[in-house]
């Protein structure tokens, strides 16, 4: 079974929602047999490339909030992030572009370490206020992965992931996808959000009971 995961590493919903879908994982029968495909997706696509902007002014602008509103909106985010086990520092932080981080994780990917480049960059934005905006940040954040820096810096310069990164867009916007986690099991089962471990179960569980029925007399599932 495969699942794949739109998200955006400056989502917190996105992090958030990971780790609600690992708790359904852990608990799924067929876990063995699921193999996890991220892809990129830029809620901000049209961010400058060359710096940063403070992420609470940006959310005021984009959603006409008020400062005290915004500061309520984070203090909820890290209440809901505590419940699973996350520890967002969320004031101070900044935004920018992330399609240079999305490159990074593509690279990763190559090399079989897809999920902890997700995971480094995650932590490194929404626990430890690093930037997963520049190069030179993209490259030191790499470096504790097991990717080798030199190559990371080497793909982010020639933007040699970039077509990955643009076809992940496409598929997006192909299957209709507006806000990011999504999730698409075994091709047929969409789930659009953060939702619960429970939710997860229970459509990884239909996925896999789907997957039987379609298999034609004498085959097993893979």
């Amino acid at each position: 079974m495969r699942v794949d995961i739109w998200s955006d590493l400056v989502c917190p919903w996105c992090y958030v929602g990971k780790r609600r879908f690992e708790g359904a994982l852990a608990r799924f029968e067929g876990r063995e047999a699921v193999r996890i495909v991220h892809h990129s997706f830029q809620l901000n696509p049209a961010a400058p490339n060359d710096g940063t902007s403070d992420r609470r002014d940006m959310l005021m602008r984009k959603y006409r909030l008020t400062p005290r509103q915004v500061e309520d909106m984070d203090l909820r985010m890290t209440q809901t992030a505590v419940a699973e086990g996350l520890d967002f520092h969320l004031e101070g932080t900044v935004t920018g572009n992330t399609a240079a981080a999305h490159q990074l994780v593509h690279l990763a990917a190559d090399h079989g370490l897809q999920d902890t480049m997700i995971e480094r960059l995650y932590r490194a934005y929404f626990v430890e206020q690093a930037s997963i905006f520049d190069h030179d940040a993209l490259v030191v954040l790499a470096d504790g992965t097991g990717v080798d820096p030199a190559e990371a810096a080497a793909a982010l310069r020639d933007e040699r992931y970039a077509a990955a990164v643009a076809r992940d867009l496409d598929a997006a916007r192909r299957l209709g996808i507006t806000g990011v986690p999504f999730f698409v099991i075994d091709e047929r089962l969409g789930v659009s959000g953060a939702q619960s471990p429970d939710v997860f179960l229970d459509a990884l569980r239909r996925a896999a009971t789907e997957q039987l029925d379609v298999q034609p007399e004498g085959t097993t599932a893979p």
